[in-house]
């Protein structure tokens, strides 16, 4: 039996329906582990003492509504956890930043945390897909209105993002004919103080927009691919999307073996790459879902394949 601290957003906010940080949870208890949780801003670093964290002992009830009960509260030091999972939701704020600052302290008091807080500021979801360059499509990242223009003329038909998108939030299609080019620049770019995120728009989105769920660098056999409906251009389920579930293709699985061993080695235990076609277009790792729809959908154990892997990682380090 360990102790789990999961450090999340609200718990009163869950939607436990589909929410993957309680399929988590639930897989953990169901193991026997003791869960807490705990939320970013209670979190706290005293000079002279460890990072501590004013935290929550559960226990899941298996009812719809009143899913948890709190069986103690208190403040505590997260070295004493066998684990800690980060799992806020973006976006990547500088409360964020400060949390992973003090959750790295803590690694060094001896805490366990996934994903590694390192990690999690390393890998900026949609930047991070950069350093995969020949798996993904051509993409530019600046602030200069001229530099976005040149790459819509070059390559015609193109899609806008923030950088601190999520769930699909910002994101534009111009194509050929440059349509409203210049004011989605102004609106993206705000006079030249964001950087904007453009890539090569992908017709195979109509087919879905996949999210493969790589663990422990080990990619899980279905992806859920995120159908866009309607006129919609984005296939994310808050904008909208279709999730349809389907096994992984033979170029999923091999993006999934180029990138998953070495996020993996860097301390990212669940990652959460989407694939548009054959192309990787992000690399989520704050806080990757989509566990219960893939296994509603094909009865794929996602959940017990995490707990598999964080208790190897929890196991090897205690050796």
């Amino acid at each position: 039996m360990k102790k789990i601290l999961v450090v999340a957003d609200p718990l009163e906010a869950f939607k436990i329906s589909k929410d993957t940080t309680f399929a988590m949870m639930r897989e953990l208890q169901r193991r026997g582990h003791q869960l807490a949780a705990c939320e970013p801003e209670q979190l706290q670093w005293q000079s002279g003492q460890p990072v501590t964290a004013l935290v929550r002992h559960i226990t899941l009830t298996g009812e719809a509504d009143a899913w948890f009960t709190t069986t103690a509260e208190g403040r505590e030091a997260l070295h004493t956890f066998d684990a800690v999972l980060m799992r806020k939701d973006p976006p990547f704020d500088s409360e964020f930043f400060y949390a992973t600052h003090l959750l790295e302290q803590a690694e060094r008091e001896g805490a366990k945390v996934f994903n590694s807080p390192r990690a999690l500021r390393d890998h900026p979801e949609k930047l991070a897909l950069m350093e995969f360059a020949e798996h993904a499509p051509p993409t530019l990242v600046t602030r200069l209105p001229a530099a976005i223009r040149s790459f819509h003329a070059e390559h015609r038909d193109i899609i806008l993002k923030p950088l601190d998108g999520m769930g699909g939030m910002g994101i534009f299609r111009v194509g050929p004919d440059g349509l409203n080019l210049g004011s989605i620049i102004e609106t993206l770019n705000q006079g030249g103080a964001t950087s904007v995120m453009v890539q090569r728009y992908l017709p195979e989105i109509v087919e879905g927009d996949k999210r493969l769920l790589v663990i422990g660098g080990v990619a899980a056999p279905f992806s859920l691919a995120r159908i866009p409906q309607g006129t919609e251009i984005r296939g994310n389920l808050a904008a909208g999307g279709k999730g349809v579930a389907m096994p992984l293709s033979t170029s999923d699985w091999a993006i999934a073996r180029a990138i998953g061993p070495t996020l993996a080695a860097r301390g990212l235990l669940l990652v959460g790459v989407d694939v548009i076609g054959d192309k990787v277009t992000e690399i989520n790792v704050t806080s990757p879902t989509c566990f219960q729809e893939i296994q509603q959908q094909t009865g794929f154990d996602v959940p017990a394949m995490f707990v598999d892997a964080l208790q190897t990682v929890m196991n090897s380090s205690n050796s």
